[in-house]
C-alpha cells in the first residue's frame, strides 16, 4: 500500500462519520473485458469489508444478454472474502448472501416482476389491495436491501440500477474508469460518504 493510500486509511479511521454498511458498485460488461478487471473486483470486495461494509452489491449492466451466462460463470468463480450470490434476468430467487452480484437484471424489470407478484396475491385473495405497503414490494425483490453508498465508475449514470432500493442511497460518481480504479479511489468514496449528512428524502 502506498503512502497516500495509508494517509487516506488514517483519515477514514479518524473520521467521526459511520462508514457505509452496504456498498453498491455499478459497472458494465465492457469494464469486465479489460485486462485485470476481475483482479480489481476481488480487491474491491476486500476493501469494502476491510473498511466497514457488511454487504456489497455489484451490478453489471449488459447491452447483449447473450453474454449473461458467461459473465455469471466467471463472476461466480471470483475469489471473494464472503459468500457470494449471482443473479441474472432469469432468476427469481432472492439474493441473501453478503455479496450479491446482479448481471443484467435491470431495476425496471425487477420492480415490474414484484408488482406482478403483488397483483397475483391480490387476485388470489392473499393480499388486501387497500393494505398494500412498501414492505409488500420489498419482500418480492431479488435484491431487497437498500445500499448506503452507490459507486459508479466512468460516467454519471446508473444504467437502470436497483431503482427502488437506491432511492435514498448516497451516490458517488468518479471519472476513473474501472480498469484504473485503486484503493485510494475506494477510500475517497468512503470518506465522501462519511462527510455527508444523510437526509433519506427529507
Amino acid at each position: 500500500m502506498g503512502l497516500y493510500d495509508a494517509y487516506l486509511g488514517v483519515r477514514h479511521r479518524r473520521n467521526e462519520g459511520d462508514p457505509p454498511e452496504h456498498v453498491a458498485l455499478v459497472i458494465t460488461e465492457r469494464d469486465l473485458l479489460e485486462q485485470g478487471a476481475y483482479d480489481t473486483l476481488e480487491a474491491f470486495l476486500d476493501w469494502a469489508f476491510e473498511y466497514g461494509a457488511e454487504r456489497v452489491t455489484v451490478s453489471v449492466s449488459v447491452l447483449d444478454e447473450a453474454v449473461v451466462d458467461t459473465l455469471a460463470r466467471e463472476l461466480a468463480g471470483v475469489d471473494a472474502p464472503r459468500p457470494l450470490a449471482v443473479r441474472t434476468p432469469d432468476d427469481t430467487e432472492r439474493a441473501d448472501a453478503p455479496i450479491r452480484v446482479n448481471i443484467g437484471l435491470g431495476g425496471k424489470r425487477e420492480f415490474a416482476r414484484a408488482v406482478r407478484e403483488v397483483a397475483a396475491a391480490v387476485e388470489e385473495g392473499d393480499l388486501d389491495p387497500d393494505g398494500i405497503a412498501e414492505a409488500d414490494i420489498e419482500e418480492r425483490l431479488i435484491f431487497p436491501e437498500e445500499p448506503d453508498l452507490v459507486i459508479k465508475t466512468g460516467a454519471e449514470r446508473l444504467s437502470d440500477f436497483l431503482i427502488w432500493q437506491s432511492v435514498y442511497s448516497e451516490l458517488y460518481f468518479t471519472d476513473v474508469n474501472w480498469r484504473d480504479f485503486r484503493k485510494r479511489d475506494y477510500l475517497r468514496a468512503v470518506l465522501d460518504y462519511q462527510n455527508r449528512q444523510r437526509r433519506f428524502g427529507r
